[in-house]
């Protein structure tokens, strides 16, 4: 194996750290072929690179085509993918509970109705079942997101007039 220098290491490193995707995979593959035998061994030891991406970097330095990342599928999916008339069920049941701001200061509308309530009525009113529902907390993100705000109207006060007093009051 070819011996390299730290600044040697620290630019391979830096590199890697800047390039993104195919580049950076076989930028590394070309480092490894540059080191020689042992390379793989030693960049995975020192640089801490991944030997299945360095494989991957491999396999398109020789056959000059990317590999495609399937970046898509990654995560978690949401909810309305399964359930796809969840947000028109909630609304559904919210609406008969919401009411605007007194003060219309915001758009929002307020309920008193709670995500846990409203879970319990998807499941009495609308036949879902409690496992294919999502958790309380992602109810209550979708009432957020639908524009229910979860908080109890204040009602609007009077002002109170201060009274005057009159001269004749005064003694």
């Amino acid at each position: 194996m070819k011996e390299i220098t730290k600044a040697e290491a620290e630019l391979y490193k830096e590199t890697a750290k800047i390039l993104k995707g195919t580049q950076r995979r076989v930028f590394m593959a070309r480092v490894v072929k540059a080191l020689g035998y042992g390379g793989q061994y030693y960049v995975e030891k020192e640089f801490h690179w991944n030997r299945e991406t360095l494989k991957k970097g491999k396999q398109e330095l020789e056959s000059g085509e990317a590999i495609i990342d399937n970046f898509s599928a990654r995560g978690k999916k949401r909810i309305e993918e399964k359930l796809p008339n969840l947000s028109i069920d909630i609304k559904s049941i919210v609406d008969g509970e919401a009411q605007t701001d007194p003060t219309f200061k915001t758009t929002k509308l307020f309920t008193r109705i709670t995500s846990r309530e409203v879970r319990n009525q998807l499941i009495i009113q609308k036949d879902y079942t409690d496992e294919e529902l999502p958790t309380e907390e992602t109810i209550r993100k979708r009432l957020n997101e639908l524009g229910y705000s979860l908080k109890k109207v204040t009602k609007v006060k009077p002002k109170k007039k201060l009274l005057k007093q009159m001269k004749s009051l005064k003694t």
